[in-house]
């Protein structure tokens, strides 16, 4: 909206063709929906506090998590918000990725929140069935990645990129493409709620993947620097660096009230919606084994919830003390906190071996 206003006046002024430029947009994102977020905030806390809107805590997890109890939950609505504001103010309306990406988003936000509603407000501890909140996420992702597929005009724009080789692109054809995108999506989405599990644990890595994201998405949408550094090129994708931008600044905004000891906790609604924007996002701009790496705090989560399971089922012993894998360290003892700083320092790692897939080719 304030984009097609500051194009307006520059007709008038050549000084507001400054807002056309991507990297300046990317950085009032951020910082919008980051005001926004410290302007609603409390607000939302306060109102959520009065509902009685508390987060359940299991039974059989540890006992220091039992002080959580009650604590208000649902406030990944305050980050859908926040980023849905900012991309509608700051991002360009006329780009089909911005719409797929919101879209995406705010879909799989839905879903989370009928499933926090039920649990919270109607104390059913089963929330949204596993059968019904599998299937709507399945419908959501495989609708906008079929769409992604069946609008794609360009070879690269269904081709897997390989890091650190500039010539080795996997043609996936529209079925193949399908596949990866949908295991991407609603994986992703559910990667990053299983990980949301301790204060700030969650929101932190996605805000530093969102960022790196950003970079990706400037470059697969920028003719020199995509040809440069051997990138496919992707018209249009470089106004998703905006969208990034936002769930960076709310994220941050929202690391603020979620910080240990958390006033308000994410919720599916949250979780559930930033998984799949970081899945579309990668999905769009041809980076889907870079967002494997950058998340691979959130991948290895999901992995010990698997491998626990598989174990169980198949010899009846456990592989880990409990599952997902930040609860098995602090049974071993690590301090929530510890858990929390260490899993955000890994990332940060891999996030910037991620970023040095652009250059290294």
């Amino acid at each position: 909206m304030l984009l097609e206003l500051f194009q307006w006046l520059a007709t008038k002024e050549r000084i507001f063709n400054v807002f056309q430029y991507i990297t300046l947009r990317v950085v009032l994102a951020a910082m919008t929906a980051l005001l926004i977020s410290f302007i609603v905030g409390p607000a939302m806390i306060r109102r959520l506090t009065a509902y009685k809107i508390g987060q359940s805590v299991r039974d059989d997890g540890p006992q220091t998590h039992l002080i959580k109890m009650g604590t208000p939950t649902m406030g990944g609505a305050l980050i859908l918000v926040s980023v849905a504001v900012t991309t509608l103010l700051w991002a360009d309306l006329q780009n089909r990725y911005v719409w797929i990406a919101l879209v995406t988003t705010l879909g799989f936000g839905a879903v989370g929140w009928v499933d926090d509603w039920r649990k919270v407000v109607h104390r059913n501890p089963k929330g949204l069935s596993a059968r019904a909140k599998f299937f709507w996420q399945s419908v959501i992702g495989t609708g906008v990645v079929c769409f992604l597929a069946y609008s794609a005009k360009l070879p690269q724009q269904t081709e897997l990129i390989v890091p650190f080789f500039k010539t080795v692109a996997i043609p996936l054809g529209v079925i193949g493409f399908v596949i990866l995108g949908y295991f991407m999506v609603v994986g992703f989405s559910n990667a990053v709620n299983l990980t949301d599990g301790l204060d700030g644990l969650a929101i932190m890595p996605t805000v530093m993947i969102a960022s790196a994201l950003a970079v990706f998405a400037y470059v697969t949408g920028h003719a020199g620097f995509s040809k440069y550094l051997g990138f496919p090129f992707i018209s249009g994708a470089g106004e998703l660096a905006v969208f990034c931008g936002a769930i960076a600044g709310a994220g941050l905004a929202f690391l603020w009230f979620n910080a240990y000891p958390a006033e308000v906790f994410m919720g599916d609604v949250g979780a559930l919606a930033l998984g799949a924007a970081l899945g579309i996002v990668a999905l769009i701009v041809r980076q889907e084994i870079v967002l494997l790496i950058m998340g691979g705090v959130f991948v290895v989560e999901t992995l010990s919830v698997m491998i626990q399971v598989a174990s169980f089922k198949l010899t009846g012993k456990r592989v880990f003390r409990m599952a997902p894998l930040h609860h098995h360290y602090e049974l071993k003892g690590w301090k929530e906190n510890q858990v929390v700083v260490r899993f955000w320092i890994i990332t940060m790692m891999l996030v910037l071996f991620g970023l040095s897939t652009l250059k290294l080719r």
